[in-house]
């Protein structure tokens, strides 16, 4: 833990409501869009469609991972990607503002500045610290 108590339990918050919120856009393209509509939607895009399914297990394991604290700094950092690519594909272009048609970019853009901070931050209280292996 770092030497300031509080920001452990701000980086727990963080890994948590970071957490619940890839699992929650995961499991709208699971239960809702279903993966395979996931993949047409983002074929649709011109993107291709191996990329829904990558990006719904990537979502999932990286939500897991941030939840239980299992590296969640480097965790953090590779799930940004997945937010910069809704702001280029789909959201930039919508303006600003979420509630505009097509949702706008200001959430995932905020969703990218908190996986920041909590890169920034540590990995916080409670967080599974895996042995480094030494050779």
């Amino acid at each position: 833990m770092s030497q300031n108590r509080s920001s452990d339990y701000a980086a727990l918050l963080l890994r948590l409501a970071l957490g619940g919120l890839f699992l929650a856009h995961a499991g709208l393209k699971v239960f809702v869009f279903t993966p395979a509509g996931t993949a047409g939607y983002f074929g649709s895009l011109g993107l291709p469609a191996w990329l829904a399914y990558a990006t719904i297990a990537w979502e999932i394991l990286g939500a897991v991972a941030l939840i239980v604290g299992i590296w969640p700094r480097a965790v953090a950092l590779a799930l940004i990607p997945i937010l910069a690519g809704a702001i280029v594909t789909v959201h930039g272009s919508a303006g600003f503002f979420f509630t505009n048609p097509n949702g706008g970019w200001e959430f995932p853009a905020l969703w990218i500045v908190a996986l920041g901070a909590l890169a920034l931050t540590g990995d916080g209280a409670y967080a599974l610290k895996p042995t480094p292996v030494r050779v």
